[in-house]
C-alpha cells in the first residue's frame, strides 16, 4: 500500500430523477450524517458526557447556472412524493487509481430559488432537497446506509436490538 495521497475527489454530477445534469451541476453539497446527542451529567458522575439519540435529519443542496425545467418541475409534488437522486464521484490516488463513489438518495425538492437574475451575469438556482433515504458506496462496497427506522455500516444494522426489543423484527 503507498504512503501517496488516497480518494480525492477529481469530478462528480449528480443525477436528478434518473436524469443526467453532466455538465450541469456548479457545485454539489452532499448530506451531512450528523449523530443527534444530549448532554447529560447524573447523580456520581464527574464531568458530563453526550449520548447519542439517534441522527439529524438529512439534506443536501446543489447549484446550477441554469434554470432546468426538468428540475424546477421536481418542486410541489404531492405530499408523500419522493423522487430518486445520485451523486457520483470519481476518487483518484495520487498512484493513478481510479475509484467510484456513489451517493443514492431518495427525497423531495423542498427550495428552487433562482437567484438574481442580471444581464451579463450569470445566475446561480440554489435547489435544496430533504433526503429519506441516503446510500454511500466506494468501489461498490456500501459504507453508509440510513433511512427513517436504521442505520447500516458496511451493511450491519446498528439497530437491530432496539427493533428486536420492541418486537418488530
Amino acid at each position: 500500500m503507498s504512503n501517496l495521497p488516497r480518494f480525492i475527489m477529481r469530478d462528480c454530477t449528480l443525477f436528478a430523477d434518473r436524469q443526467t445534469k453532466l455538465g450541469q451541476i456548479g457545485d454539489i453539497t452532499p448530506p451531512v450524517p450528523q449523530a443527534k446527542v444530549e448532554e447529560v451529567r447524573n447523580g456520581g458522575m464527574i464531568k458530563p458526557r453526550e449520548v447519542r439519540l439517534g441522527y439529524e435529519k438529512l439534506e443536501f443542496s446543489f447549484k446550477m447556472p441554469g434554470l432546468d425545467p426538468q428540475i424546477v418541475t421536481l418542486f410541489g409534488f404531492a405530499p408523500g412524493t419522493e423522487h430518486p437522486f445520485m451523486i457520483t464521484g470519481a476518487l483518484v490516488d495520487e498512484t493513478g487509481e481510479v475509484h467510484s463513489a456513489v451517493m443514492t438518495l431518495r427525497g423531495f425538492l423542498k427550495q428552487v430559488d433562482a437567484g438574481t437574475w442580471k444581464g451579463g451575469d450569470m445566475p446561480e438556482n440554489d435547489l435544496q432537497v430533504s433526503v429519506n433515504y441516503f446510500k454511500i458506496e466506494v468501489d461498490g462496497d456500501e459504507l453508509l446506509e440510513m433511512d427513517d427506522f436504521d442505520i447500516k455500516v458496511r451493511g450491519q444494522s446498528q439497530y437491530a436490538a432496539i427493533h428486536n426489543a420492541m418486537l418488530i423484527n
